[in-house]
């Protein structure tokens, strides 16, 4: 088993490599194994191009080896179906394969398990959640849109230590240091898209992109605005990559705001106490959109909103040695709680200095 443990790491490595690409597909890596040795190694870059294991057969042919006989370590099973590209599980039968190991199982309708049943009729040996914790995170956000129909929502605050994200002017830039900055480029990297509030954008103007040197693809930028109320020329749309806005107004103002600026698409969502039906964006987002991963960076009241609708799966913290006192603007503004036992409970998941900040990432418990 430890050396099960090894290569599936490698492959856990590799797929990691796709962290930032593969949208809206899984993130995959594969390692072919042959006598103790690795022969072949891929991963899925890119949705439409070859997969892990269609890459790892390629690699191994490249490098003069037959797979043939060889044990292939795959972080996630084996695809069954035909998409864009033709199934993997097809694939490492035709190679001859003997062995295939597994990290997480696919939650996908069109595979979920049929791909494990495919390998074993073939004759192919196969074993089972190897890392399986570890492989899963690699696809927090795809496992749940497949399983229900709603993306993985990371809710990402820079604040103080007493918890306030602005003074009480609403002066923000900047609580947290250019080091914590730049770690959310690298978040923003992974994400599908990354969302805020109509507030936000009519208080800061934010661009929302990856400003990281080469970066292929850009998030879709959401902006959810009830009302329609913020400018066509707000920066956001200005950039590269595609903005879409969720409003709760009717056709003819969705049309005098396209004539000022076409670029953005808008989409109609109903009204929920005279909001966006939060719940019903990120439906949409998952369901049409493809939307495995979903960032928000916006104020209190936005924030609040998505806890009171317990739709945020994840916390991302960056706090930062100063305090702004009473009157400054809360990190999370919603409704109190009558009870301890009515909290909103999450688990620290991991922690880090981030320059002279403080980062943690919490979990929905």
């Amino acid at each position: 088993m430890t050396q099960h443990t090894d290569f599936m790491r490698r492959a856990i490595a590799l797929a990691q490599q796709g962290l930032n690409t593969t949208t809206p597909n899984p993130r995959v890596g594969c390692v072919l194994v042959k006598a103790g040795q690795t022969i072949g190694e891929g991963y899925h870059q890119q949705a439409g191009q070859p997969h892990a294991e269609v890459n790892a057969l390629q690699n191994a042919k490249d490098n003069g080896h037959s797979p043939t006989g060889a044990t292939a370590y795959v972080t996630l099973e084996p695809c069954s179906h035909h998409g864009r590209t033709p199934p993997c599980a097809e694939a490492l039968i035709a190679a001859g394969v003997a062995e295939v190991v597994i990290g997480s199982s696919d939650p996908n309708p069109e595979v979920s398990g049929r791909g494990v049943e495919m390998l074993r009729q073939a004759g192919i040996a196969v074993t089972e959640s190897v890392l399986r914790e570890a492989c899963d995170e690699l696809n927090l956000g795809f496992f749940k849109r497949m399983t229900t129909g709603l993306p993985w929502v990371t809710v990402k605050l820079g604040m103080s230590l007493d918890a306030k994200i602005a003074t009480a002017s609403g002066e923000s830039q900047w609580i947290t240091g250019s080091e914590a900055r730049q770690d959310v480029q690298y978040l923003r990297a992974r994400m599908c898209a990354v969302m805020t509030s109509s507030a936000t954008v009519i208080a800061d103007n934010p661009s929302l992109n990856v400003r990281l040197d080469n970066i292929s693809r850009q998030p879709k930028r959401v902006v959810v605005d009830s009302q329609l109320s913020i400018s066509p020329q707000s920066q956001l749309f200005a950039l590269q990559g595609e903005t879409l806005i969720y409003t709760c107004e009717p056709a003819a103002s969705q049309s005098h705001f396209l004539a000022q600026n076409s670029r953005p698409s808008i989409k109609s969502v109903p009204e929920n106490n005279g909001h966006a039906d939060l719940t019903a964006v990120l439906q949409d987002l998952a369901q049409h959109q493809a939307c495995n991963d979903v960032l928000v960076e916006a104020g209190g009241r936005f924030a609040g909103a998505l806890l009171a609708s317990d739709c945020v799966d994840e916390l991302v913290i960056y706090t930062a040695p100063m305090l702004l006192g009473q009157g400054a603007r809360p990190a999370f503004d919603f409704a109190a709680v009558a009870a301890l036992a009515d909290a909103k409970r999450f688990v620290l998941r991991d922690s880090s200095t981030i320059g002279n900040d403080l980062k943690a990432v919490y979990r929905r418990k």
